[in-house]
Formats: C-alpha cells, sequence, structure tokens
C-alpha cells in the first residue's frame, strides 16, 4: 500500500471530513453505503451580458469503494438525492473520483 492510499484512507475515515451517503448505480434497488467528501461551490458562468451563479453539488468518493461510477447514477445524503452528471473524473494517483450531480 504506498503512502498516499494510506493518507486517502485516513482522510476518508475522519467524519469531521466526510458523511456517509448511498450510491446507486443506475437504476438498481441496490445501494452501497459509501463515505464521501461533500462540496457545494458556487459556480459563476456568462451569458452574453448576464453572470449567472448555480449551485452545486461535487463529491469525492474513494475508488476502492465504487470502482466505475457513471452518468445517471445517484447518490443519496442526509434524505437528499443527487444523480451524477457528466463524466466522473479521477485524481493523478487514481484513487479519488470527483463526481458533479444535480439535485433529482
Amino acid at each position: 500500500m504506498s503512502v498516499f492510499e494510506v493518507a486517502v484512507d485516513a482522510l476518508f475515515a475522519d467524519p469531521n471530513m466526510t458523511v456517509v451517503g448511498l450510491y446507486r448505480a443506475g437504476s438498481s434497488d441496490g445501494a452501497v453505503e459509501v463515505r464521501l467528501i461533500r462540496r457545494q461551490p458556487d459556480r459563476v458562468g456568462t451569458f452574453e451580458q448576464t453572470r449567472l451563479v448555480a449551485e452545486t453539488a461535487v463529491f469525492d468518493l474513494r475508488v476502492s469503494d465504487i470502482a466505475a461510477p457513471a452518468e445517471g447514477d445517484t447518490i443519496e445524503v442526509d434524505g437528499d438525492l443527487f444523480i451524477i452528471q457528466g463524466a466522473p473524473l479521477r485524481d493523478a494517483e487514481r484513487l479519488v473520483w470527483t463526481i458533479e450531480a444535480r439535485p433529482a
């Protein structure tokens, strides 16, 4: 196990940094409990002369927990359901997925 894997595992084990969520692949009924780092930054975009601010939901989760998340899969956190949009991205070490989602 590399030092990066140990660090990622320690980070995701910290209850001050992560929340427990339920991951569902596609429309399956089976949920997998995962620990997530939840971020909800505002994103700023422009359209002609208009500035748009949109709320987003971004989640980080370990590749070791979910091998291949995909667009359309869902994540549930504290009763709120989110649908994964776009392609999930992995970090340089291929240990953590970064997933953008929208409210269901």
